[in-house]
This record gives C-alpha cells, sequence and structure tokens, in this order.
C-alpha cells in the first residue's frame, strides 16, 4: 500500500512497538533464497518516509543486502495491557502493527544527530554494565527507503481501523 498518507500513523505504531518490546524484525533474503530475520533496536524513522538504523551487530544482514537490499520491517505492538484491553472489548484501539517494505542504502557512518538520537534512546542505560560492552560505540548506519506498507491484519478485530 501507498505510505504518504499512513505515515503518521505508521510512526506512532512504531513508538508504541518500541516502547513494548525495544526491537523491530527487518527480514531480508539469503544468498539462497530462504527468509532470514534480524532484530534491530536501532532504528529510527524519519518524516520523508525514510529512516535509518545502526548496523554494528547484525552479521548476515549486512552480506544479503549487498546482494538484494529489499528489506521488510514488521513492528508489533507487544504491550500486555494493549492486548487485553483488545481482548476483553474484542476489538483493538488502534493498529497492533505495521509492515514497511523497503531499499536499504550502503553503510556509512552515522552523523552527529543520528548518534545523538540513538544515546537519547538508550540513555536510561548508561549507568549499566551492558551499555559500554554494547552501545557506547554505535557508529555505522544504514539508510532505508520505505516505498509501500502493509498494516498486519487480524480480522474483525480490527473492524474501523485504517
Amino acid at each position: 500500500m501507498e505510505i504518504g498518507n499512513h505515515w503518521g500513523e505508521i510512526i506512532k505504531i512504531f513508538e508504541e512497538a518500541y516502547k513494548s518490546c525495544f526491537h523491530y524484525a527487518v527480514a531480508t533474503v539469503n544468498a539462497d533464497g530462504s527468509p532470514h530475520i534480524t532484530p534491530i533496536g536501532g532504528l529510527f524513522l524519519r518524516d520523508d518516509k525514510t529512516g535509518f538504523y545502526f548496523e554494528e551487530f547484525p552479521s548476515r544482514m549486512p552480506d544479503n543486502l549487498k546482494q538484494d537490499p529489499r528489506v521488510c520491517v514488521m513492528a508489533i505492538n507487544a504491550d500486555k495491557l494493549f492486548w487485553g484491553r483488545a481482548l476483553m472489548d474484542g476489538k483493538f484501539p488502534s493498529p497492533p502493527g505495521v509492515r514497511l517494505l523497503g531499499t536499504a542504502g550502503q553503510v556509512r557512518e552515522g552523523t552527529t544527530e543520528e548518534i545523538g538520537l540513538w544515546q537519547k534512546k538508550i540513555g536510561f542505560t548508561r549507568s549499566m554494565k551492558g551499555y559500554k560492552i554494547m552501545w557506547e560505540g554505535m557508529h555505522s548506519v544504514r539508510d532505508i527507503k520505505f516505498s509501500a506498507f502493509e498494516p498486519i491484519d487480524l480480522g474483525s478485530m480490527m473492524a474501523g481501523l485504517a
């Protein structure tokens, strides 16, 4: 589906999804044609239907993107209260998830602003032992240009939602 008229709502779904599970699922295609899913926490959406993510940890995904730059990024709101309320009411108050389809660019050095966004996103962890080990040196990013989206369809519990 064309994303232009839905971009604001897509961003909200991504924000709620991150709050509930701290990552998104990014699908690429392996050399043999099989699917590969990578969890990415450092993904940011911009207002112009693009985004970027930090590529410090993926091992297979960069090789997959050299052969085929297409990606599918899925965000699901996994909040237990959100799902519990929906199950009690028999309908979702807002879309529970979305898939974004796009094309990844080349890996590059993150800008000061991009690194600042990452630091702000995970700032609460700075005093923790794992912060320095995992996230202090994040600097490599890859842009994604999104061209379409697919809502997560959960049948009649989504009645009235676009």
